[in-house]
């Protein structure tokens, strides 16, 4: 049996400010680095055989705290890169709204028929994420982190599920959350989803899900 968590970076300014991020290497904010290091403090009392990291800086940051504990290196891999928003990158939630109003009502409603401009879709998404969790089951029998964002993450999710990418928005997973699949008998088996428990200590109203 391989266990598998998924966890979301902590929070950045441009969650805060629901700037579209993508591949714009954004920092952890104090709050994210906070959250951080909370999460890492509860998965302290698991056995972790490896971590996996995007390279991005938010998502890599928050590996590096949880490895501390557990005196392993982080490994990077591409597949949990994030979503490639193309020209929507570096954009404020509203300007997107008002510049690419028929694409961002697709993006609402049917996710799962969009190519970002000059970016990616989701089922590219699905493909080189799946190839991360896929080598993993291979090669642990254990608890493995995965650290990621949102929209892979939620992409990640629907594909353990069996569901396709028409089901993205049906899932949220917050700053810092993790959620949990056991990999036996061929089958992934959620077993926890969107845990946030441990940062009570911060006290912070949620996020949307952006």
């Amino acid at each position: 049996m391989t266990e598998i968590i998924l966890v979301r970076h902590g929070e950045t300014e441009w969650n805060v400010g629901e700037v579209f991020r993508g591949r714009i290497d954004i920092e952890l904010n104090e709050t994210g680095i906070n959250q951080a290091e909370l999460l890492a403090e509860y998965l302290s009392k698991a056995k972790v055989d490896a971590i996996y990291s995007s390279p991005l800086k938010r998502a890599l940051k928050t590996a590096e705290i949880i490895a501390r504990y557990h005196k392993l290196d982080v490994d990077i891999a591409p597949g949990l890169i994030d979503f490639n928003y193309g020209k929507w990158q570096g954009l404020s939630h509203q300007e997107v709204k008002d510049k690419y109003k028929e694409l961002y009502g697709e993006w609402i409603n049917r996710p799962d028929r969009v190519k970002m401009p000059a970016g990616e879709s989701l089922e590219s998404v699905r493909k080189r994420a799946m190839d991360v969790v896929n080598d993993v089951i291979a090669r642990y029998k254990e608890t493995v982190v995965l650290v990621s964002h949102r929209v892979v993450n939620k992409v990640l999710i629907c594909a353990l599920l069996g569901l396709d990418d028409s089901h993205f928005w049906n899932i949220k997973q917050d700053m810092c959350g993790i959620t949990t699949f056991t990999y036996e008998n061929e089958r992934f088996i959620l077993t926890k989803h969107n845990d946030t428990s441990y940062l009570e200590p911060i006290p912070k109203a949620p996020l949307s899900d952006f």
